[in-house]
């Protein structure tokens, strides 16, 4: 079926608030889903929705929770999610976030005790279209082992750099890891290999089958580079904020145990003059100039300007699936 993006987020918000959000805590997510939807990430967007409908029914994320913002010092804020999305927690502290970074030049935000957070382009992509140059670090519950182990220790630990642009803004968003677990998941349900760089088996091999790669660990990034940019994440997103970190969090991948309380860091960085939009896309434009070179986040803007117009196609399995959930639209 073909939705809008609206219906995309009215779906979301219903399927949230039946299975125990609130409004302040649906709502927030619902507008990740649409956005993540509109850039053509379903695994973050509407694929991703069960899996936060089921972490509600079990206690794993708090419905009703309220995020608490604290600012400590000039250029710091504190927000404590007490144990709901992610989302939520940020749009809480988000104008606090950037009324610090257009006076001082430069602020901090760290999120802890949150569920995981989606896609991080998400959010530096917000802040960039405020004219901010934006870093994100995120946690995530164990699922890769450091380089040379086995047994997964860090997790994806995503990160993002949003910029501003001529128009919309330059998107960085990777993760730590050679893949996203929901991949993993997905090709074992489907019966699919995976490529040998995703992920190594129980004893420490690369593998193809992803159940093997369930049962064992996804590989890391580059090797020993990702290992440890895992590593730096850990300590921006965990380690500054008190949060838990990856190997101290109950798993994403199941309803079972209490919250993960996994934490997030955003840098913020007021660049002083608009003319480093000007700047960046001089930049882009060069580097682009090579064939076969692609700037980073243009593809997601494209999808963004034809599904806001075409709307997003969704199976009939996925969309029987949340109407189970949430009801019909």
């Amino acid at each position: 079926m073909q939705l809008t993006l609206d219906a995309v987020e009215t779906l979301a918000n219903q399927c949230l608030t039946v299975s125990g959000a609130a409004p302040l805590q649906a709502a927030a997510v619902a507008r990740s889903i649409r956005d993540a939807e509109a850039e053509g990430t379903r695994g973050i967007g509407l694929g991703y929705l069960p899996w936060y409908c089921g972490h509600l029914k079990a206690g794993k994320i708090v419905g009703h929770a309220v995020p608490a913002v604290q600012i400590p010092r000039p250029g710091v804020i504190h927000v404590d999610a007490a144990d709901g999305f992610a989302h939520a927690a940020y749009e809480a502290g988000e104008s606090a976030l950037m009324a610090a970074a257009h006076h001082q030049g430069i602020a901090m935000m760290g999120i802890a005790n949150a569920s995981a957070c989606g896609v991080l382009g998400y959010f530096t992509g917000r802040l960039a279209r405020e004219g901010l140059v934006a870093l994100m670090f995120a946690n995530a519950s164990s699922t890769m082992a450091p380089w040379g182990g086995r047994q997964p220790f860090f997790g994806t630990n995503p990160w993002s750099m949003g910029a501003p642009r001529a128009g919309e803004p330059l998107i960085v968003d990777s993760s730590s890891s050679a893949t996203a677990y929901v991949n993993l998941v997905q090709a074992a349900e489907t019966g699919e290999s995976i490529p040998p760089h995703w992920a190594l088996d129980s004893n420490g091999h690369p593998t193809t089958d992803p159940q093997a790669a369930l049962d064992g660990s996804i590989a890391p990034a580059g090797g020993h580079k990702g290992s440890a940019l895992a590593l730096m994440v850990e300590v921006l997103a965990a380690g500054l904020t008190g949060a838990h970190f990856s190997h101290e969090a109950t798993s994403l991948g199941d309803d079972l145990g209490g919250p993960p309380r996994l934490g997030q860091t955003l840098i913020a960085v007021h660049p002083g003059s608009a003319d480093i939009a000007r700047r960046i896309e001089s930049l882009l434009s060069d580097m682009a100039s090579q064939p076969g070179v692609r700037v980073p986040g243009d593809r997601r803007h494209a999808n963004r300007r034809h599904i806001s117009v075409a709307g997003v196609v969704v199976s009939d399995p996925l969309l029987s699936q949340l109407r189970a959930i949430g009801g019909r639209l």
